[in-house]
């Protein structure tokens, strides 16, 4: 039963990955007027939320919801922590964003944990965003004044063993987005957006098992994050949802001996936010197919699974058939179908040898009616004594995409009890 479990990561990176080829063939052979030619993505506030600030996950295309716990847990799966090694870490990220539009924009983010026992530990975060310098004009191109837009958002964690494989873990974020400043925009205050929302999580590993002749471990990991309540920067404006999403995923972990060392990812991402609606193109306001995206946090959440349009059928002149209540007719299967396009795959591998030096790739894939990002990524690491360092590069499948030549750098550092290096306290 072991071998079995240990091949199911294997079975999924193939599987899963032929799957995503083949839907990039479907929207390359599609005809016009169908969904593969409209964009369909689902936009939120505070996107900076589900950007991954560390440097280890950014170079396996955005996975790690289920690898070995580090102090960036926190963003990934916070109750991994319960199953640290260490008894403290911290690490400190940095990397420019869109370098390719503007030259000023940057995510930082620090993160820590410590074990309050050997089954349960507490974590900390502070992610901070800033968009750059901007100017503020009027109607008649007078500057009003500059400003430098900011986002922060801060978060608690605690995870607690719940038995000798399996863990759980609950975090507490406050958010802050402060885009304009206090501006007047379209005769309207604006002012900062604020939201409480709590992320959580679960994790299991499977380990002490064989492949072969080779020692193996498996994990599994899963964490809805960002639930909480809706914001808007002004009084007048509609309010919009949190990146609320899920996440899961798997981790095999092949030890060729003593030294060496592969691990195999896959992670899967859906926002649980409402999905975009068809409308008629003459009034806004008038739903032709799927569901008013205008409910409570609890609507959209649990109806995020089954509120996607679908595809319009069609007729021989190729116009859309409408019914009796002038609502659209959708094509057997086709909200499914958007609905599992809504899923965003990453992909990764992790070499180590002597748990000192690592080196990692990753791919990352998202619909093309979805956002249409696709990128590869790698990336390398060391360890040297209670020090870290970790650096990745993003390379995009085609040319001018802004996230272009996106680096992140990571520095970390962690102490056992006897406050050394666990690395030569393990040699």
């Amino acid at each position: 039963m072991k071998r079995i479990i240990s091949l199911i990561p294997v079975v999924l990176l193939t599987v899963l990955s032929a799957r995503a080829q083949q839907n990039a063939i479907d929207c390359a052979n599609a005809v016009a007027g169908s969904n593969c030619d409209q964009l369909r993505a689902i936009t939120t506030a505070v996107p900076f939320l589900m950007i991954g600030g560390d440097s280890r996950s950014g170079a396996m295309g955005d996975a790690g919801v289920a690898i070995t716990p580090d102090a960036n847990a926190q963003h990934w799966n916070a109750s991994k922590l319960a199953f640290s090694e260490e008894e403290m870490e911290f690490a400190l990220s940095y990397s420019p964003w869109l370098r390719q539009l503007v030259d000023d924009m940057n995510l930082a983010y620090i993160a820590g944990y410590k074990k309050l026992n050997k089954t349960s530990a507490v974590g900390a975060s502070l992610r901070y965003f800033t968009l750059g310098d901007i100017t503020f004009t009027d109607v008649n191109g007078q500057v009003i004044r500059p400003f430098r837009p900011a986002e922060f958002a801060l978060d608690v964690s605690y995870s607690l063993q719940l038995s000798p494989k399996w863990s759980g873990g609950l975090t507490a974020r406050w958010i802050n987005s402060n885009l304009t400043g206090g501006v007047n925009v379209s005769g309207a205050d604006s002012r900062a957006a604020n939201a409480f929302a709590v992320d959580l999580s679960a994790y299991y590993r499977e380990s002490g098992f064989t492949v072969g002749d080779m020692d193996a471990d498996v994990a599994f990991g899963a964490v809805i994050s960002n639930i909480g309540n809706k914001v808007s920067y002004t009084n007048t404006a509609q309010r919009d949802f949190l990146p609320m999403n899920m996440r899961v995923g798997t981790a095999f972990t092949l030890n060729l001996d003593r030294y060496n060392s592969f691990t195999f990812l896959y992670d899967a991402n859906k926002l649980l936010v409402p999905s975009p609606p068809i409308y008629d193109q003459n009034q806004r306001d008038i739903i032709l197919a799927g569901r008013d995206p205008n409910v409570g946090v609890a609507a959209g959440l649990f109806g995020s699974f089954t509120d996607a349009p679908g595809r319009p059928i069609r007729d021989e002149a190729g116009d859309p058939v409408f019914n009796a209540d002038g609502m659209l007719e959708i094509e057997p299967g086709s909200v499914l179908q958007e609905e599992l396009r809504e899923i965003m795959h990453c992909f990764g591998v992790e070499y180590w040898y002597a748990k000192q030096f690592a080196v990692r790739f990753g791919y990352f894939y998202e619909h093309p009616t979805k956002g249409n990002r696709q990128f590869f990524t790698a990336g390398f690491g060391f360890r040297y004594n209670m020090f870290g360092f970790d650096l990745s590069y993003l390379i995009p499948t085609e040319q001018r995409n802004p996230l272009a030549n996106t680096l992140r750098f990571s520095l970390s550092m962690a102490f056992n009890k006897s406050g050394q290096s666990p690395i030569l306290d393990n040699q």
